[in-house]
């Protein structure tokens, strides 16, 4: 049994003109072409291209896709990394909500906030495998290590201070000024120093690493979420990536 490109573009959310692409650049041929010139894809392309859309969704950009599965024989064995990770993200999500229902629920009536569960859920470890998967064990480390070292009232303020930043950002955003207004590109330059004081950080390459983090925040809904404005969708985190684009492109 096999799908036609249509068929394929529609079970999966995207566009015929995308699989094109993916054919172009070699990441996902069709399983047939017909005597017509149609394309077909069969079972195996479509968990491929599942494949790929997961890994898509942790942010990484097509060549790097195109490593990855290069990188790996078996794609049950993949694809069972992958769920592995999708669930260890919604058990994480659902302690975080429900840490944060438990705030609202104590402010609302005015009792004291029991600070030992208000940061269930945000345990960063959660993102091991990702973190290792971009940039590499050590840098996972050396972030792990320092995490690991702050106590409760440091990692509250670090978590507030990044929640302070993401709101700044917001309100730039929804202002509707240029990314590379001298406004914006002042935040793009606290949000690199802010970037510099997380060890991990790279001290070399740091255009690379900022304008694909830049892309990132558009692409993750886990952080285009962050900088989502009045309007929704990923408009905000749109302004965050071009104004950092511009930042890396001017000073790094």
């Amino acid at each position: 049994m096999d799908w036609s490109i249509q068929e394929v573009a529609k079970l999966a959310g995207t566009t015929s003109r995308t699989l094109r692409h993916y054919a172009q650049i070699g990441l996902l041929a069709p399983s047939r072409v017909g005597a017509n010139g149609y394309r077909r894809y069969d079972q195996a392309a479509l968990v491929r291209l599942q494949r790929i859309l997961l890994l898509r969704e942790l942010g990484l950009g097509l060549a790097q896709i195109a490593e990855v599965l290069a990188a790996e024989q078996s794609e049950e064995e993949a694809l069972t990394r992958h769920l592995a990770w999708m669930r260890e993200e919604q058990i994480g999500l659902a302690k975080r909500i429900a840490a944060v229902e438990a705030t609202v629920a104590a402010l609302e009536e005015g009792v004291p906030l029991m600070a030992e569960n208000m940061f269930d859920g945000f345990d960063h470890t959660a993102h091991r495998r990702e973190v290792t998967e971009r940039w590499g064990e050590e840098a996972y480390a050396r972030s792990d290590a320092w995490w690991r070292g702050m106590d409760a009232g440091a990692k509250a303020e670090f978590t507030r201070h990044a929640a302070q930043l993401a709101g700044d950002w917001v309100a730039l955003a929804e202002a509707g000024g240029d990314p590379g207004s001298p406004e914006a590109q002042a935040q793009a330059a606290r949000h690199v120093r802010w970037l510099a004081g997380i060890p991990g950080t790279p001290s070399v390459d740091v255009g690379p690493y900022v304008r694909g983090l830049g892309d990132m925040y558009v692409t993750d809904p886990r952080f285009s979420e962050n900088y989502a404005t009045a309007t929704g969708g990923t408009a905000g985190a749109q302004f965050v990536r071009d104004a950092l684009h511009h930042y890396a492109d001017e000073h790094l």
